[in-house]
Formats: structure tokens, sequence, C-alpha cells
């Protein structure tokens, strides 16, 4: 593709790779350097001069380190005259800190968002957020796709005939809805209180599911006490079968096999958006990149993005 160029730090250069394969574009080098002092070094090793940039990161651990290396990418590529610099943000780990829930705390999904414009981010291109208000963050474009199409089209496989998908709470019940839809399906909700990072109560689950092959579908599985915690409720109301699905699955203090070891969990389904765990025997890992590509394709042409990823 002319006049376009992609440059992807180190959180998860795979991705990257996938995705120039499918734009049939070279992947550019970027060199990262560390100083004695322990400060970052960043420099785009391709002409940027009124080039359309993108620059792919996801915002994976060490996200810290990741965040720091993407803000010196597009410090570098404004000082490069880059004519436009899109973020390719295929997981946004600070969309989670979007509301001020406890006295004195920090709201991280805007404060970061504010930093990534402020280093020069011309637009973002985002792969399903934690929820729709941190879209409203962004001072800057934002394309949201979601990963919907992706994990319907593996479910689709199956026999649904019996199948409900379930929200594990109330915040992530429009998209369960709309991905019901797309399956053909029923759609239930747990009704969920967070007490802490890794404390969660689901106390009833809304929705008939007693019986049914159930589909789990969440944003994110990190240590997955949320999956968990439902997968108890559900136990007690005598499922036939349970598939989880999500779009990250970062799968931290292995997660994976928690959930592989329980005997209900028939498979676990996530995305690539960020770097996949170990393999495991029920884990499938799709790849958002065909998706992310063509997206890219559409904003260097200049044509619509919604009209082709929507999930309205």
């Amino acid at each position: 593709m002319r006049d376009i160029t992609v440059f992807s730090g180190s959180a998860h250069p795979e991705l990257a790779e996938e995705i120039c394969a499918h734009l049939g574009t070279p992947l550019h080098p970027v060199q990262v350097s560390r100083f004695a002092n322990d400060v970052l070094e960043v420099q785009l090793q391709a002409n940027c001069r009124e080039r359309d940039v993108f620059l792919i990161q996801p915002l994976v651990p060490p996200v810290q380190e990741h965040l720091v290396e993407l803000l010196l990418m597009l410090d570098a590529a404004r000082g490069a005259s880059a004519a436009r610099t899109t973020v390719v943000l295929p997981h946004y780990a600070y969309a989670r800190s979007d509301k001020k829930d406890q006295p004195r705390i920090s709201i991280g999904a805007r404060l970061v968002a504010d930093l990534m414009v402020a280093a020069g981010a011309s637009r973002f291109l985002a792969m399903t957020l934690h929820s729709p208000q941190v879209h409203g963050f962004f001072s800057v474009p934002v394309d949201h796709l979601h990963a919907l199409r992706e994990l319907a089209a593996h479910f689709r496989r199956y026999d649904l005939s019996n199948t409900v998908v379930v929200s594990p709470d109330l915040g992530n019940a429009k998209e369960a809805a709309h991905f019901a839809r797309l399956l053909g399906t029923g759609v239930a909700m747990g009704a969920k209180q967070r007490f802490s990072d890794d404390r969660v109560v689901i106390s009833s689950v809304i929705g008939e599911v007693t019986g049914k092959d159930v589909i789990i579908l969440d944003d994110e599985i990190a240590k997955g006490s949320t999956v968990i915690e439902l997968l108890d409720r559900l136990r007690d109301l005598g499922v036939r079968s349970v598939r989880v699905a999500c779009t990250h699955g970062l799968f931290s203090g292995g997660a994976v096999e928690r959930l592989s070891a329980l005997p209900e969990v028939a498979e676990i389904v996530c995305t690539n958006t960020v770097p996949p765990p170990k393999p495991s025997d029920k884990l499938t890992v799709l790849s958002i990149a065909p998706a992310l590509a063509e997206a890219m394709r559409r904003i260097h042409d200049g044509e619509s993005v919604s009209a082709l990823f929507s999930t309205s």
C-alpha cells in the first residue's frame, strides 16, 4: 500500500506481522534502547515524512513499560513529520479504570487517553473497549471494533438449538444480547458485585439456563474469578455444558489451567488481541488480524469503518 508506514512496539509483534501480511505492506523496524539510568529511547527506522503512520501496540504486561514505549513512538512519529499517526490499540488495559467508584482514586482511562493524544496520536483504532463511556475519553477520532463476528463465526459450527448466551454482569448485557442475536439464541445474565480485583459475588442468574448449553461471553478474562463464580451459579442451576468466550484472553495466574480443569467447561475461546497463553487442549485462539487490517486499509483510503464493523 502506498504512503502507509506501519510500526510495532514490543508488546505483540506477532499480531503486527500478521496484520501487515494481510495489508501487503512491510512491518518497519523500531529500535528500543535503554540507557544506564533505565530511561527508554525509541527510534522509528523508516521514513515517516508526510506518511500515514500506524503504530500497533496493545497495552499488555508490563503495561507501564509498553505504554511509555508507545508514547515515545508517537513523539518520534510527530518529530519525523508524519502526516497522520493512528494508534492501533488491540487491548487498552486502562479501560477498566473508567469511573470514580471510590474516594480519591484516579480515572486512568481518561488520563492515559490524554497522554497518548498529547504525545501525538491523531486517531485510534481500538478493539472491544471495556465500557461505552471509555470511547468518550478520547479527544480525537476513535474507530471502535468488536470481535463478536469472529466469535460468532466460530460458534456457528456447533448445534445451537439448545444454547443460551450468558453475560457475567449487567455491564456486558448489551454485547451479550447482540452476540445472542448473531447466533440466534437466548440470553441470560448474572447479577454481579465486585468487592476487589479478584473477589466477586454473583448472587443470581437472570434468565432460563437450566438444562441449556451455555456460552459465557465476557470482554476480558484476567484471573478468571468472575467466570469461576458464574460457573458455580450455573452448576447449581443444572446447565448441560459450558463454553467460555472472550475478546481479551489475558489469563493471568494460571487462569486457563483453572478453567480447563473444570469438567463442565468444554472449550475456552479468545482472540489474539494480546499474546496468547500456553496452548491447552480446551483453548482456541481466533485471529482478529484480518479485521484490524481491513479497518486500517479503510482508514487509509477514507472509507467507512463503522459500516463494516458496527455491532448495532
